[in-house]
Parts: C-alpha cells; structure tokens; sequence
C-alpha cells in the first residue's frame, strides 16, 4: 500500500456551494483539500500550511484571482495556480497563463477538466 501522503489542493472560492462541491469533488479523487472564501484568507494560510496546488476563482469581492497569482508571485511561492472563472474571455485566459497559472478553466467546470488540470500542474511526485 503507498504511503505518501496526499496532496493538498487549496480550493479559493467566494461561494460556499463551489466550495463544498469542489472539496467533495477532489475528496473523492483522493486530494487532501483545505477551502478559503477569499484571497486574504487563502493567502494567510500559507504561514501554516502550503498546499501542492490552488484552485483560484478568479471573481472574488476581496481579490481577483489574479490579485491572488500576483501576491503568490510576489511572495516567491511557487505554486501550481490553476484560475477558474465564469467569465471566460481570451484576454484575461492569456494574462493569467502569462502570469504563470497552470490551467486557466471556465465554469461550469468539468470533472475530468479538473482532475486533469490538478494531476497535469502536481507532476509525477505531487506530494513530495
């Protein structure tokens, strides 16, 4: 039986439903997951406890996601972004992507999008 640990996926979405059905999404594909309601909150955790990888709601009141990318950036925290959003236009898909996020995916996500989206960013050793 393998050992390692899970990795930890940090889910950042202002809506609770998203919130709870990601997390139950990624529980089910054997993620660890930890849920923030905002940037500020998503971006405090990160003194405690560092995830593999983010999935970033782009619309958010407090931070854009892209608030979010820039101040991981700026932090030197190099960590696989993937932006989700329900307003999909190219310009903003190509200023994230040049900004360093992973995946950039639009809502209504798809299961297989995702997993595939979250196991393309982790790598071949996620955990480690």
């Amino acid at each position: 039986m393998d050992k390692r640990p899970r990795p930890l996926i940090a889910v950042v979405d202002d809506e609770e439903s998203v919130r709870l059905a990601l997390g139950r999404l990624l529980r089910a594909f054997s993620y660890e997951v930890e849920v923030f309601a905002g940037g500020h909150e998503f971006l405090r955790s990160l003194k405690t406890r560092r995830p593999n990888c983010v999935v970033l709601d782009y619309q958010m009141p407090d931070m854009t996601g892209r608030d979010v990318q820039r101040a991981l950036s700026l932090a030197k925290e190099h960590l696989p972004v993937i932006i989700v959003t329900a307003y999909d236009q190219p310009a903003l898909r190509e200023k994230c992507l040049a900004d360093g996020a992973t995946a950039y995916l639009a809502k209504p996500l798809r299961r297989e999008q995702l997993i595939a989206a979250i196991d393309a960013a982790l790598g071949p050793n996620p955990a480690d």
